[in-house]
């Protein structure tokens, strides 16, 4: 993304570089004892040798903790004194906010994510919800962002809403861009979560592992017709599912659907504006019923388009947006 300042998410690692690291290593091997020195002068050597390998430990534990603690890449773009966290969707890059942060990046401060495993950032172990909702949380103390506002579309949207339930403290509002607090309790009204076992994860990443990759971008290339008007971007689309991890994509397809945020709404306390998609107007009550009808929320159906919102009707979008970065 032109213009932006990127780096993975590592707090820390601003203290002592890689490569200063290697040259402080090499300074104290290459120094332990200066020749023909007193016994005097060799225990002060020594003395400061010890300070320097217990500080030079201290940031390596530092950055190894850090690498643990948060495994998705950040963009920062702009200098405004808010600052506005943007989380993309399953299998999205942060390119998918191209043109929201083009249109605030004079007036905030904005941090664009991609999650661990999509669209080319390195896989994680063992991701999951829950995991990626920590992470983010984390984030935020760590980087000392004061009171961001979260905007999420769709994944990202659920996780907004998660930490804004959990940790009202840390934001000042979030925006849902076309995600439900349970979609699958509308077409199964007895929806209740539940564990997912171990082989129900594996059964989902082995039939994802065995699609050639013509397969996969067929299937690829279905699901972007669906879910955006705008033809012009299945080829992002098709990209960033393609260069993401598979497992990481059948884990977190597994573990989003089973995913019910709304007794989680109802602790929401901070103004949330949540942007749907056009089609959804055609089942408004269902889809309202889900949001509890809090005073806090204010509830907005696109003109037009698909669940890509920000590409089908991005006037409407940019309009709703900024109006309530202003309020």
């Amino acid at each position: 993304m032109p213009g932006f300042a990127s780096r993975r998410v590592k707090p820390g690692l601003f203290v002592l570089s890689r490569e200063a690291v290697v040259a402080k290593k090499t300074a104290l091997r290459c120094n332990i004892f200066p020749l023909a020195v007193s016994k005097g002068k060799k225990f002060q050597v020594m003395n400061k040798l010890i300070c320097h390998v217990g500080l030079l430990c201290g940031v390596l534990l530092g950055m190894l903790d850090a690498t643990f603690a948060q495994s998705f890449a950040v963009q920062r773009v702009g200098c405004g004194k808010q600052a506005v966290i943007l989380i993309p969707g399953f299998a999205c890059s942060g390119e998918v906010w191209r043109q929201t942060v083009d249109a605030l990046r004079e007036n905030y401060t904005c941090y664009v994510l991609t999650m661990p495993g999509f669209a080319g950032v390195a896989a994680e172990t063992n991701p999951s919800f829950d995991g990626w909702t920590r992470q983010i949380v984390d984030f935020i103390r760590d980087e000392r962002i004061e009171k961001p506002v979260l905007i999420g579309h769709s994944m990202g949207g659920g996780l907004v809403m998660n930490i804004a339930a959990n940790h009202a403290e840390l934001v000042k509002g979030i925006v849902v861009v076309d995600a439900l607090p349970c979609l699958a309790a509308l077409y199964d009204p007895d929806f209740r979560a539940r564990e997912i076992p171990d082989e129900e994860f594996a059964q989902a990443e082995a039939r994802l592992l065995r699609m050639s990759d013509e397969q996969f971008r067929r299937q690829a290339r279905i699901s972007a017709a669906a879910l955006t008007t705008d033809s012009l971007r299945y080829d992002d689309l098709i990209g960033w599912s393609l260069a993401s991890d598979r497992r990481t994509w059948a884990r977190m397809y597994c573990d989003y659907s089973n995913v019910d945020l709304r007794p989680a709404v109802r602790r929401i306390s901070v103004p949330m504006l949540v942007l749907l998609e056009y089609p959804f107007r055609k089942i408004a009550p269902a889809v309202e019923q889900q949001f509890a009808g809090r005073p806090n929320i204010r509830l907005e159906y696109a003109n037009r388009g698909l669940h890509f919102i920000m590409f089908d009707d991005r006037e409407w979008y940019m309009r709703q947006i900024t109006d309530f970065l202003n309020d």
